[in-house]
């Protein structure tokens, strides 16, 4: 089973679950989805109306807890531990994969030192430990390890809950987007043209070049041909070529003195 359709499946139960259940039990729910290692994405649980009805309540903390996985990350939790129920340990490893996948939203290279200082990890080997084993082999991440460099270069990451407001600035980014490719296609297509253009001019060039060569072998053809013609001419012509031998046996004419 791949990962979006266990999600989906994971994510059908809570929701069944919350719908059904009020006050303490209903917290209960939410400690066991924010515990479930592989459910990642709780704004659908979120949407349930009866977590909703938790503002303003004494069970107000679960509401909190829950927005800070859908949303949040190791450090907001930190910042705002006393308000919020303690973590048990599932819930710690979760919450810091789900910082792993919002540090990788905005940057594909992840500095080591960044990587410890967010999720409280005092050294390099349990760092590359916990991304290859709790993130790269859970499937929500994919990368590679530079230790030259110290730092996870991001290959893929899975995508979290969409923060309050932050459609709109998707939606704005998508269209950038689209503009930028509709440019992008303008311009490869002007491109396009222009090479076809310039094969055309091309080939039109080496037709008339290869015209010109044959119209020269042609030419020189034909007066090659006439001279071996003109040749043939004076050779075979009667008298053309005087005898040598039949001249020397004609007598030679006398001249006789003047008188």
């Amino acid at each position: 089973m791949d990962i979006e359709q266990r999600q989906a499946e994971l994510i059908d139960h809570f929701v069944k679950q919350a719908s059904n259940q009020k006050g303490a039990a209903l917290g209960s729910v939410i400690v066991e989805a924010t515990s479930q290692p592989s459910l990642f994405a709780f704004s659908e649980i979120l949407a349930v109306p009866n977590i909703a009805e938790f503002e303003g309540t004494e069970n107000s903390k679960y509401l909190d807890m829950l927005r800070l996985f859908a949303h949040g990350t190791w450090s907001d939790y930190k910042n705002n531990a006393g308000h919020l129920p303690q973590l048990v340990p599932d819930q710690v490893l979760k919450l810091k994969q789900l910082t792993v996948l919002t540090l990788a939203e905005t940057n594909k290279v992840l500095p080591y030192d960044e990587l410890m200082e967010e999720l409280d990890v005092t050294n390099v080997r349990e760092l590359e430990d916990f991304l290859i084993n709790e993130c790269m082999y859970t499937g929500i991440v994919r990368g590679k390890l530079d230790q030259l460099r110290r730092c996870f270069e991001v290959q893929f990451a899975a995508g979290r809950d969409l923060r309050p407001g932050q459609l709109g600035s998707m939606i704005q980014t998508l269209s950038n987007w689209l503009t930028t490719s509709d440019n992008l296609l303008i311009s490869i297509q002007e491109k396009i043209k222009w090479a076809d253009t310039m094969n055309e001019m091309d080939k039109k060039h080496r037709k008339d070049l290869e015209e010109k060569v044959e119209e020269a072998k042609k030419s020189l053809s034909h007066k090659a041909d006439v001279d071996c013609r003109g040749h043939e001419e004076i050779y075979s012509e009667p008298g053309g070529v005087m005898d040598y031998e039949e001249d020397r046996g004609r007598p030679k004419r006398r001249r006789h003195p003047l008188s």
